[in-house]
């Protein structure tokens, strides 16, 4: 029998066992069988609780958000897992329907709080203020993109139609491009991989406000995908404090120019002090898009974030028309891509049309998704490589290392690659690449203006460890780390080989680099088939699949090599000049894609992220939360009971302790990218299984010679005794 069809079954098994919640009815007969040495697992295992699980249950109750809806499992992808294996198209069909959730949010959602963001904004444009959109981790990236994808290149375009450009300038003022910030936890590194200790700080989000130079009279934007996150509240209520310092002050006035955007119930956040303070503050505009749980538990990077961005975006949009409308004409309207006037309700509607485009290229996608797995499977790696969707991808691309427990992306002092994935952009260098990035210079956090409030204001020793120690990570030297560009040492250190995967996006008008000799698409295109390598192209385009198709069949030379690999995206870009929604489509697209791919290399548990990484205290209390639900599935099974008895389930408190136990057991070991939810997991199944502690090295083992999803297939079938 093959391996596959041995999975399958296994699947199988592990579906009726473990995605049906079980309610046992204990007899008195029954409840002799309960195992009494276990009845203290801490004792049992070995473990007394850490200082740090101590703390961390006791004083940490605020990060312990494991009742928050989107860290809920979503019933439509329950079985993910199981359904991947078996057929990725099935798989992307159910990641795709929780999608279905934004649509039917934005046809419910009232509208007043959002045209009064867009009123803000359009008045903030013309008063000369400046538009601070600020979020952390996926909302941290979606400010970054405001600025860099939508707000910036807009401005390049307008730039180059001199005689309109000075009308503009003497109506918004010089330095109109540069009136919107977006800014993200730990700054422009923090794109990268988040920054350990910044996110759970209240005082990062004041100080960067204060760096950036928030003023009072600016619009502030805040958007937390669980409207918990504290660098994001402490930005909020950094620049209410900055209206309440007036003698004048007055909610109704500060309301209108600040504004928090956060995707969870009310009556979910109240029990949280730090979101109770904003939701019962009046002189806070709060914006709820919650649209449920994520197609991937506690995944906000999918569709918290795609809403989002979607919204805030398209309200940004439409603030920006309707300023415009009233110094330009129609004729001038037209040439930024305004081509008619439009109301906020009819943008919102558009998402519906974007989402069934995707679904239309569902075969085309699976194919992709399965050679992606493949060639990480087999050993080989992928270069992404885009221009104007640079930003989305690279999202997307630096999202799946936390996510998913991957390596990040590698500095230039990698002698080797060890991510599975890196980005390529249309430049000749390191600094050019970020410029073209970001639509500006690097950003970092100047140590010199961080550390003594750090050192003064933070009282908790293992915040202010990891705050000063991320500190020395944040700077302007960073950017000197990474390389996107088609440089030298990129082609020579980090180009293709035979196996890998080259991924090109184009999105309008960049599908007309395939006719042009010597275009960088091009140049890529034929790197890696000269290498050996395969290809991928996806078109984000307002083009039809079929004049895609007759572009390709003129080159001959490409068409036959990538047809078996070709997406197409047909998206409408009429009255959409910051190209929102050809942004949107690929996001969705990714989202689903890159999702599908890791949990076909087994990276996902029904629709849990077990390979999380906990390294903040939000991420402790995901990790812990998974823990104990893996392990009380599985001693809730039937199978599990008749062969070892009724035991009581892990208590949060249990499963804390060894997760910290975990954390401390792999700091220091190279266990490339073993997570410390799986060794958990396995070490207390596989120590009540076999009714004697097993250690931290045995699980490890086990982890590596079996792994989480095998382990917890076949656990109470009676095949590890």
């Amino acid at each position: 029998m093959s391996s596959l069809k041995i999975f399958l079954i296994l699947s199988l098994f592990f579906l009726t066992t473990l995605v049906i919640p079980v309610t046992l009815q204990v007899s008195a007969q029954e409840e002799s069988q309960v195992l009494q040495p276990e009845e203290n697992l801490l004792q049992f295992l070995g473990i007394s609780p850490s200082a740090e699980s101590v703390d961390y249950l006791q004083n940490k109750t605020q990060f312990q958000l494991h009742t928050l809806l989107t860290e809920q499992r979503h019933s439509k992808t329950w079985n993910l897992s199981y359904r991947i294996h078996k057929e990725s198209r099935a798989g992307l069909e159910m990641l795709f329907s929780v999608d279905e959730d934004i649509e039917e949010r934005l046809e419910t959602l009232d509208l007043k709080n959002l045209e009064k963001l867009v009123k803000a904004i359009e008045e903030a444009l013309l008063e000369k203020k400046k538009i601070y959109i600020y979020g952390c981790g996926a909302t941290g990236r979606l400010a970054k993109q405001m600025e860099s994808t939508f707000w910036h290149p807009f401005w390049q375009k307008a730039k180059k139609r001199k005689r309109l450009w000075s009308k503009i300038e003497s109506h918004l003022g010089e330095g109109i491009e540069e009136k919107l910030i977006g800014e993200m936890t730990g700054g422009d590194r923090a794109l990268i991989s988040s920054l350990e200790g910044f996110e759970d700080l209240q005082l990062i989000g004041r100080l960067q406000l204060e760096d950036r130079e928030i003023e009072r009279g600016d619009v502030v934007i805040c958007v937390t995908e669980g409207g918990e996150t504290s660098s994001v509240i402490g930005t909020i209520l950094a620049a209410l404090s900055q209206w309440k310092k007036g003698s004048d002050f007055n909610p109704s006035h500060s309301k209108n120019r600040l504004y928090f955007v956060y995707n969870n119930p009310d009556e979910k956040l109240i029990p949280f002090d730090r979101s109770r303070e904003v939701l019962e503050e009046d002189g806070i505009t709060k914006i709820n898009l919650a649209t449920g749980p994520q197609a991937i538990t506690g995944s906000t990077r999918m569709q918290a974030t795609t809403i989002e961005t979607f919204v805030i975006g398209n309200a940004l949009q439409t603030a920006l028309e309707r300023t415009l409308r009233q110094f330009l004409s129609k004729r001038e309207m037209k040439k930024l891509g305004f081509r008619s006037s439009f109301s906020l309700e009819e943008k919102l509607r558009e998402f519906s049309s974007i989402l069934q485009e995707v679904k239309k290229s569902l075969g085309s996608i699976a194919e992709f998704t399965d050679l992606e797995s493949h060639t990480y499977n087999s050993g080989h790696l992928s270069t992404y490589f885009a221009q104007k969707g640079l930003i989305t991808v690279f999202i997307d691309s630096t999202e799946r290392s936390p996510t998913f427990r991957l390596y990040p992306l590698d500095t230039v002092k990698e002698p080797r690659r060890k991510c599975w994935i890196q980005v390529w952009t249309p430049s000749s260098g390191l600094q050019e690449a970020w410029l073209a990035f970001l639509a500006r210079p690097f950003r970092g956090l100047s140590p010199e203006f961080y550390r003594k409030p750090f050192e003064e204001e933070i009282q908790d020793p293992y915040l202010k460890r990891a705050a000063l120690e991320s500190l020395k990570s944040a700077g302007n030297d960073q950017q000197f780390l990474y390389d996107f560009s088609l440089s030298e040492f990129n082609l020579t250190n980090r180009g293709p080989e035979k196996g890998d995967l080259g991924v090109l996006i184009f999105m309008t008008p960049e599908e007309k680099q395939l006719k042009e000799e010597g275009a960088s698409f091009r140049t890529f295109i034929d790197l890696f088939l000269k290498k050996g390598a395969k290809v991928s192209l996806i078109f984000v385009t307002d083009k039809s699949p079929k004049k895609i198709s007759k572009l390709l069949s003129k080159r001959t030379d490409i068409s036959e090599k990538v047809k078996d690999s070709l997406i197409v995206l047909e998206i409408k870009d009429k009255n959409d000049p910051f190209s929102l929604n050809l942004q949107i489509a690929l996001k969705i697209l990714l989202n689903a894609h890159s999702t599908a791919v890791m949990a076909r290399l087994g990276k996902v548990i029904g629709n849990t992220m077990t390979n999380v990484s906990p390294s903040n205290l939000k991420l402790i209390g995901r990790a812990t939360y998974l823990i104990q639900s893996h392990v009380n599935d599985v001693l809730g099974r039937p199978e599990w009971v008749k062969l070892h008895g009724i035991r009581k389930p892990v208590s949060y408190g249990e499963a804390n302790a060894v997760l910290f136990e975990a954390i401390g057991f792999l700091k220091n070991r190279k266990v490339g990218q073993t997570a410390e939810v799986a060794l958990s997991i396995i070490r207390i199944l596989e120590s009540l299984r076999r009714k004697e502690s097993i250690s931290p090295q045995e699980a490890l083992k086990i982890v590596r010679k079996t792994g989480l999803s095998q382990y917890l297939m076949t656990v109470t079938s009676g095949q590890n005794e």
